[in-house]
């Protein structure tokens, strides 16, 4: 059963019904889902979200869509990780990994396309198609393949190969453009116009794709014994999915999921070669300035993000902050979780665990507070950025001699 009421403009709250829209007619402003929350709180409870699928899906209620036959790969519901070793190099107390690095194609993406592709067919589109950094793209065709639709996937020329390779294999149309995400996004706003009857997941049916993203926020809730975090730190790129994880938490408080109206901090991370929202908040403006990527964490290489004020008004408005870090921090930050924890993240998570860093070590992220760091995608994806710094300890003719010198040399190296 849906409780969605329509759609509502962010800036003019002018009403809309539950169509193919995302932007208001009168002021231009993105369009937002309404709930009837009254009746959703008559309906869900903890026992019902538990006899649920191990997905999304068992937060079907709040979600803008029907979900008796869902475009389902079985996005969701992954390991919220203690991450007491991690916790420790950081001088954190409470620190919890939510490792959505499992999830089908190995990101987040699976999430939002899950929830835009459903409402798509739902719709009557029979297309699926998106502009992407690749986790995006990845998703798009995986769950297109899934659902019999067609896909036209659109991605910057110089992606990642893995990214590509990961997007291809599915079988849908993967076209290369010449030029960066802003580019390709400017495209497809235009290809929107052009091909009405298709699904650009985050163009036209963006209102609802975006939904998805509040399920990292559900998860950690009822991971956590229905208890909300003090404090989450989220990658950056459109800011999209730090705006719904705070709606996420703010809608458990509505319908009566958590006691009382959680107060979660929330702050955000950003490369240094892509950093439009932490350089507004570092300067005390509302104003993002558009930047040209250039770092290492492409998955969030957003030069113009379309929800950036709203990340900047949310972080503010619940206490938290914005920093960046550079490609060298990522890299370490990548490193740090995968020697402390055992997960290994893309790019865009080492640039949540260097934030996170950075944060704690100037008391923002404190030690007495609960936290929560997002891992949104797998570091197979971005094998290159390590690639300079993790090979063999040793190479060793096959003898025990020969094993017996090469262990006595990292024992030395080891030695302080």
């Amino acid at each position: 059963m849906a409780f969605i009421e329509g759609l509502r403009c962010r800036e003019c709250a002018r009403v809309y019904p539950a169509e193919a829209l995302h932007v208001c007619d009168y002021c231009f402003g993105p369009l937002e889902v309404t709930y009837d929350y009254e009746a959703i709180a008559d309906h869900v409870s903890a026992g019902t979200i538990a006899a649920g699928p191990d997905t999304i899906w068992r937060y079907a209620d709040l979600l803008p869509v029907e979900a008796e036959a869902p475009v389902d790969l079985g996005a969701g519901f992954t390991p919220l990780v203690r991450a007491d070793r991690l916790a420790s190099e950081l001088g954190l107390g409470e620190l919890w990994v939510k490792n959505d690095t499992v999830n089908p194609t190995g990101s987040f993406k699976d999430r939002v396309v899950s929830v835009a592709l459903t409402k798509a067919r739902q719709l009557g589109f029979k297309v699926a198609a998106c502009a992407s950094t690749g986790n995006l793209a990845n998703a798009v065709a995986a769950h297109a393949a899934r659902a019999g639709m067609e896909s036209f996937v659109f991605i910057p020329h110089d992606l990642e190969l893995a990214k590509i390779v990961t997007t291809a294999v599915y079988g849908g149309r993967l076209i290369a453009v010449e030029g960066n995400y802003d580019d390709v996004n400017r495209l497809c706003a235009e290809l929107t116009a052009e091909h009405p009857s298709w699904a650009f997941v985050n163009v036209n049916v963006r209102t609802y794709y975006a939904e998805g993203s509040k399920t990292l926020a559900f998860e950690v809730a009822e991971q956590l014994g229905w208890e909300a975090p003090d404090h989450v730190v989220v990658p950056v790129g459109s800011g999209s999915q730090l705006t719904k994880i705070h709606k996420g938490f703010q809608e458990l408080g509505q319908v009566g999921l958590l006691p009382e109206a959680p107060e979660v901090r929330i702050s955000g991370a950003q490369a240094t070669g892509c950093a439009p929202v932490a350089t507004a908040f570092a300067d005390g403006v509302d104003h993002i300035r558009p930047v040209r990527p250039s770092t290492i964490a492409k998955s969030l290489a957003i030069g113009d993000p379309a929800d950036g004020w709203y990340a900047l008004d949310t972080v503010r408005s619940t206490g938290g902050a914005l920093d960046a870090v550079t490609d060298e921090e990522i890299v370490e930050g990548i490193g740090l979780l995968a020697r402390t924890e055992g997960i290994f993240a893309e790019t865009a998570g080492g640039v949540t665990v260097a934030t996170l860093a950075k944060l704690a070590a100037a008391g923002v992220v404190r030690s007495d507070e609960r936290v929560v760091a997002y891992v949104t995608g797998h570091g197979l994806k971005t094998v290159d950025a390590v690639t300079p710094h993790a090979g063999p300890s040793a190479t060793i003719a096959p003898s025990m001699d020969a094993f017996a010198e090469a262990l006595a040399e990292l024992e030395q190296i080891d030695r302080p």
